[in-house]
């Protein structure tokens, strides 16, 4: 069996690892992580700039750490040393598709693409784009917002005050939970059985569902917000409540799916996501808003 290897990284370079990747933890503060699925070459770790203390990189029965060693993974969110800030690296991993991915970041942005292992991403106030990750995603951010797009597995998203952006959502399902970010949901056509729990304090909540919504997504909805602005572009759901609470309740098409959103004070939003190219369109609805 393989040894542990280890390296100190104090300028920029590149490593290739020869022995298996399967899982890949990162934790750092400032700068940039790329993390890029391939199917094809060994693990590939890529150093471009760097600023303060080195970094550690272990290669240990296939697990790949690259952190700082004073920068724990338990209690990420909740790190306060003042020290950790004054540094800043951009670092390049490419790894195996199905690698497992954990990454951890302090004021530093977080990329990651072409995964289909579990992804486990936190964030203190830096910002996450996550692209063509087809497997279960856990997010957690303190002020910083995640931006994702064809998304293919289940979501968990926790937030103080970070916005979510979720563009083609074609996974199994969405639990989303903040105290003050905006929320917008766009339900990929080719999703069945839509599964959406999203909570939010004072933030806006947008959710778009495939045209027409009655084909073959469907879903029970209920919406509500207790001081918030209200708006529907379906006629199947209903709008109750004139003053104060608001509430969006109905059934689209079949039903097979369920829409559950909650806000204070935060507008809630409906929308009718475009017709797909080469597919008919029906006549705009109007909509309701209240």
């Amino acid at each position: 069996m393989p040894g542990q290897s280890e390296w100190s990284i104090a300028d920029p370079h590149k490593l290739t690892f020869e022995e298996p990747v399967t899982a890949l933890k990162v934790r750092v503060a400032g700068g940039t992580v790329n993390v890029v699925g391939t199917d094809s070459g060994p693990a590939r770790l890529e150093l471009s700039d760097i600023e303060g203390p080195p970094l550690d990189v272990t290669l240990d029965g296939g697990t790949l750490t690259v952190a700082y060693r004073d920068l724990p993974w338990k209690n990420f969110l909740t790190w306060l040393d003042p020290t950790a800030w004054k540094r800043s690296v951009t670092v390049t991993l490419t790894v195996p598709t199905a690698t497992r991915v954990e990454v951890g970041v302090i004021g530093a942005a977080a990329v990651v693409s072409g995964i289909s292992g579990a992804t486990d991403v936190r964030g203190v106030c830096g910002d996450t784009t996550l692209v063509g990750v087809s497997g279960a995603v856990r997010a957690e951010t303190v002020t910083g917002d995640l931006e994702a797009q064809s998304l293919g597995g289940d979501l968990r998203f926790n937030s103080v005050s970070g916005d979510l952006t979720l563009l083609e959502s074609a996974g199994g399902s969405v639990r989303a939970e903040s105290v003050s970010g905006d929320m917008l949901v766009d339900v990929s056509g080719t999703v069945t059985h839509p599964s959406l729990s999203l909570t939010s304090v004072s933030g806006e909540v947008a959710v778009r569902l495939p045209h027409p919504a009655d084909a073959e997504v469907g879903a029970e909805v209920d919406a509500n917000t207790t001081s918030g602005r209200v708006s529907c572009a379906f006629d199947d759901l209903r709008i109750s409540g004139q003053w104060g609470a608001k509430r969006i309740t109905g059934t689209l098409g079949a039903g097979r799916g369920r829409l559950k959103v909650t806000t204070v004070s935060g507008a809630v939003a409906l929308l009718r996501r475009p017709p797909s190219q080469g597919e008919p369109a029906d006549a705009p609805a109007q909509g309701k808003v209240l």
